[in-house]
């Protein structure tokens, strides 16, 4: 009941963070489209953190859209499925969105198939042990659909003796440019509180609540038109701010409440999980269709025709951006997530994944480096972080591979969400600096 009372704070914000250009508009209003079949697709096995999937199907193999092709390889680890109907075509290296090579399933398209995928009879969620629920989430490939990818049945696994009070839907949204969870509550609201529904009540909490940035107001009006008085689940309307999307912001805006330092939002009695995901987790236990797709907004100055697409996993980059026109030749980098936390293309042979939220194209004005200036101490970095952390000593000690150092400084607590980088007047890449020794800190302990 704790949890309910301080629903009474709702709306409330959190400390710190940045207010970028939304840059929604292209977007905002473009209904979701379906992209149309190509001709090869690529599953990379690890699309996570955690361990890759390992293949059950030989090259050569004819695979049905929806087959199980690749098993979870350990507990942090998720199966993968066939998007397509086709035959097996190679097991082995492809490039990935960064440019390195990842083991991957090739995939060659049947042209005379119907690519539709024949739904099976619904599955009596609520008959299942909590158990047999996180296995069936595993099993059907799902994750995180907010960018991050993780395992959303590892969030689902709550220790014994721990309670869950609520189930925090993340509508939030906050990246600029991104518009798919927007039209996904637009487009799909009964789907959306029928997930957070299905959560709520296999993890045994008393409320479901759905925060939503004040910038999506058809979205909160469709959520709400679909909720009875008597239903536990509540709409928030959120400050727009970035990150008001990452889980211990989402948490301090709606409840007023604070994740320590190295804990999770389920010691508190809290499990988050993103709109896409709670879709996915409905469409699968009422239809058996398991992750093979993902909504992706494509958008930016480079592209001619922006949209919100369903987009097979797998079809690469190139192709979706055939779809919408190509790119502009003032195109200067394309980015997959949004500009705050994404990751620059490297090829566009690179497929969709799991976590790919969005394909932007930015230009010249947008992608040229400033040039960067030491240091001057103004304190921006700090008003910016919402983790109250020193992003700028962090920077300093990452520079003189000081990582023992970085550690007392709860360099692990930085999510990476960029407000540092983005505050700084004097262009230093601060984020990037953190995100290179955060990798150095868990590859090598910081030896190197």
């Amino acid at each position: 009941m704790k949890l309910l009372r301080s629903l009474g704070t709702l709306g409330r914000g959190f400390a710190h963070g940045v207010h970028p250009a939304h840059n929604k508009e292209q977007t905002a209003d473009l209904a979701i489209q379906r992209v149309p079949f190509v001709e090869r697709y690529v599953m990379p096995l690890g699309q996570h953190i955690g361990v890759p999937a390992k293949p059950v199907v030989s090259v050569g193999e004819r695979v049905e859209r929806g087959q199980l092709i690749a098993e979870p390889g350990a507990f942090i680890s998720t199966a993968l499925h066939s998007p397509v109907t086709g035959t097996v075509r190679d097991i082995g290296p492809h490039r990935y969105i960064g440019g390195v090579f990842k083991p991957a399933i090739e995939i060659e398209a049947d042209p005379y198939a119907t690519q539709q995928f024949e739904a099976q009879p619904p599955i009596d969620w609520e008959a299942l042990s909590i158990d047999a629920f996180i296995e069936h989430v595993q099993r059907a490939g799902i994750v995180g659909m907010g960018g991050a990818a993780f395992p959303s049945h590892v969030k689902l696994s709550i220790p014994e003796g721990q309670q869950i009070d609520d189930v925090l839907i993340n509508g939030a949204e906050c990246e600029p440019y991104l518009t798919n969870d927007h039209r996904l509550m637009v487009e799909r609201p009964e789907t959306v509180l029928r997930g957070a529904e299905m959560l709520r009540r296999k993890l045994g909490a008393k409320h479901a609540t759905i925060g939503v940035e004040s910038n999506k107001p058809e979205a909160i009006e469709a959520l709400n038109a679909c909720i009875d008085v008597n239903d536990p689940v509540t709409v928030v309307s959120l400050e727009v701010k970035y990150p008001q999307g990452a889980e211990k912001m989402l948490i301090k805006a709606v409840y007023n409440r604070e994740v320590p330092a190295g804990e999770l939002p389920r010691n508190i009695g809290i499990v988050v999980n993103n709109v896409g995901t709670a879709v996915a987790i409905a469409d699968y236990f009422d239809t058996g269709m398991p992750l093979i797709e993902r909504i992706v907004t494509v958008s930016g100055p480079g592209i001619d025709y922006p949209a919100n697409l369903i987009v097979p996993l797998g079809t690469s980059i190139r192709e979706v951006l055939r779809f919408c026109g190509g790119l502009s030749e003032e195109t200067r980098e394309v980015m997959m997530g949004g500009p705050m936390m994404g990751l620059p293309v490297a090829s566009l042979d690179a497929p969709i994944i799991k976590g790919s939220s969005g394909i932007l194209a930015f230009t010249e004005s947008e992608t040229g480096r400033p040039r960067e200036y030491p240091c001057i101490r103004c304190g921006r970095c700090l008003e910016a972080c919402p983790y109250f952390l020193n992003p700028s000593r962090l920077a300093r000690l990452g520079k003189a591979r000081l990582f023992e150092e970085m550690k007392e400084y709860q360099v692990m607590d930085c999510v990476e969400c960029g407000a540092c980088t983005f505050a700084c007047p004097s262009n230093i890449p601060i984020v990037q600096h953190i995100r290179s020794c955060k990798d150095n800190l868990r590859q090598h302990g910081g030896a190197n």
